[in-house]
């Protein structure tokens, strides 16, 4: 649908630019079409190709991956971060001291990505950046929100189908989190619906002033056309009303790595029964420049998001979420058959239901530490649940998710 409607926008504008007139058969048009003028459709169209012209860089390299995405290398310095007046004209940053107490040692299993399972990679001095089409940007409810998440009241809200289920800390300052994270297919039964599971550092009140990082797994098919779970980031510095996108597609994020593509296709994923894979992520603030740095897997460092990006975080985290969050549109009046996590209750346990291990602190000396007093909260138990304990192999954990629409979450 998206794809046929894209065509007759280009019809559209060629036949325009060329002093013909485009009329719709009526025995194929839809109410939706009647109503939609033809300048309408055609300056959206340019609003879509001016916003595509900010976020894809000219790259001098491209890779085209299994499951549809081009990925762009583009260099470093000309990524969409340096679009920003404060970090014009400027080079990434040299990487930061890691935490003390960190370890490779510990992951037992790195995770990949599909498009780097081609054997290509991109070369030195740039970064792999997945290409943003005109069928994205048409997906999305509104071009000029396209990449960015829909703004809540409260974390935990519900009023515009946000449901969580999640582990968190609060309390203390925290200058960073870890935790591993596993990988999973859930079902996502409708294009403007999504789930997700993800670390969130946060700061602020939920109200107005709401300072988050937050990075993670998610499937998207508004966001990305597909099923896939995908690595991405987030962030923003005013309750998601006007600041932060998705991955890289504002000024933000700066990318340091060449090998992890943000947005891109993770694979393997875990099975049923099956082969259990997670991905490992670290956030942290350098306590030297102040910075907050992303690492995925065994020693990648992905890049960091400016210090001078927010508000309250500029200072230190006042609470860390960990779990899984779902976009719940009540189809026919009832609620979602989108999955959290691998669709299945956390009491189903290892094998059968997602969980988050080993998670990890950063305080104020820059030191990993065990999370402690950890509470956990379900929005709604019945559709998605969550259930915590600790182990000497995988310290502080939990299995969470859940099926959503069942005879107890009608």
């Amino acid at each position: 649908m998206v794809f046929s409607r894209f065509l007759r926008l280009i019809l559209l504008l060629s036949l325009v630019s060329s002093s013909f007139s485009y009329t719709t058969s009526p025995s194929n048009s839809t109410a939706s079409d009647q109503t939609l003028r033809p300048q309408e459709e055609i300056q959206k169209l340019k609003l879509i190709r001016n916003e595509l012209l900010k976020i894809n860089k000219p790259a001098v390299k491209t890779i085209q991956s299994s499951d549809g995405d081009t990925i762009d290398c583009v260099p470093t310095h000309q990524q969409p971060a340096f679009d920003h007046p404060l970090l014009h004209g400027q080079r990434p940053m040299d990487p930061p001291e890691m935490p003390k107490g960190y370890s490779k040692d510990d992951e037992s299993y790195e995770d990949s990505q599909l498009w780097s399972l081609t054997g290509e990679s991109c070369p030195e001095g740039t970064v792999p950046i997945r290409r943003t089409t005109e069928q994205d940007m048409l997906r999305a409810s509104s071009v000029r929100r396209f990449g960015r998440k829909i703004r809540r009241v409260r974390r935990d809200s519900t009023s515009n189908g946000h449901e969580h289920a999640v582990g968190y800390v609060s309390g203390r300052q925290y200058y960073g989190a870890k935790a591993s994270i596993n990988v999973w297919s859930p079902i996502v039964t409708s294009q403007y619906e999504f789930s997700l599971s993800q670390i969130w550092v946060i700061a602020g009140s939920f109200t107005h002033d709401l300072n988050t990082i937050e990075a993670g797994w998610q499937i998207s098919p508004e966001l990305y056309g597909d099923t896939y779970p995908r690595f991405f980031t987030y962030w923003t510095s005013d309750a998601y009303r006007t600041t932060g996108c998705y991955n890289l597609l504002c000024s933000g994020f700066v990318q340091t790595n060449r090998r992890i593509a943000i947005g891109a296709a993770i694979s393997p994923r875990s099975s049923y029964k099956g082969g259990q894979f997670d991905i490992r992520l670290l956030i942290w603030k350098d306590p030297k420049h102040g910075h907050w740095w992303l690492q995925f897997g065994s020693g990648v460092l992905v890049g960091y998001w400016p210090a001078f990006l927010f508000t309250h975080l500029r200072q230190h985290g006042s609470m860390v979420q960990f779990g899984g969050e779902i976009v719940n549109t009540r189809p026919g009046g009832s609620h979602t058959s989108t999955q959290m996590g691998s669709g299945h209750f956390a009491g189903e346990g290892f094998g059968k239901a997602s969980y988050f291990r080993n998670l990890q602190m950063v305080d104020w000396d820059n030191t990993l530490i065990p999370v402690s007093n950890l509470k956990i909260l379900a929005d709604h138990p019945n559709c998605y649940d969550i259930r915590g304990g600790t182990s000497r192999v995988w310290g502080n954990y939990f299995y969470y998710g859940g099926p959503g629409k069942n005879p107890r979450c009608p």
